[in-house]
């Protein structure tokens, strides 16, 4: 078993949103310091993963070999600061499927938990949508919010209990100081 998982949501966490959506490799321009955070997480020994719900394909707005293009790039990137991914899970379906993959749902996360053999307690979902906290709840993960994308509207909604960051690279540094030294990760 990995020494734990974070799992992040894509737009919003490790490159910037858009309301029209990211349709395009030249479109996917990574947040300052996402990437390096990363790549701190993989030296840290953590398994990370992207969980990220992806309509646009099941709107017909993105082809799923556009959106390949787009998530190569990023491991372009990621490679380049020494990091990694080690799975990208995506929702292609539109809102209106009533798949359980789509974020509120917690297919994607249980996905990624259960193909790293990571249990929930030892996992931590970042994301930065009301949506991402609510898949992690109902995964048994704790969700942590980043104001970057949608978080800083929601920041101010949320129980004082939820952890909010101002980006990726700002919550790095807290998820480091929580890990044993020995095993297992308990966010």
């Amino acid at each position: 078993m990995a020494r734990g998982c974070v799992l992040l949501d894509r737009d919003g966490v490790i490159n910037h949103d858009s309301p029209d959506y990211i349709l395009s490799a030249a479109q996917w321009r990574p947040i300052d310091g996402s990437l390096e955070a990363i790549a701190a997480l993989n030296a840290a020994g953590l398994t990370v993963a992207v969980c990220s719900n992806q309509s646009a394909v099941g709107r017909g707005m993105l082809a799923p070999a556009t959106l390949q293009a787009i998530h190569e790039l990023m491991h372009q990137a990621l490679a380049a600061v020494g990091g990694h991914l080690d799975g990208v899970f995506v929702c292609p379906h539109a809102p209106a499927a009533d798949c359980r993959c789509r974020k509120p749902r917690p297919g994607l996360l249980q996905q990624a938990l259960e193909q790293f053999d990571c249990a929930p307690e030892r996992a931590l979902m970042i994301g930065d949508s009301r949506r991402d906290l609510i898949a992690a709840e109902r995964s048994g993960v704790e969700g942590w919010l980043v104001k970057t994308g949608n978080g800083a509207a929601l920041a101010d909604e949320l129980s004082p209990a939820t952890p909010v960051y101002p980006d990726l690279a700002a919550a790095v540094p807290a998820i480091l100081r929580r890990l044993p030294t020995t095993h297992g990760v308990a966010p």
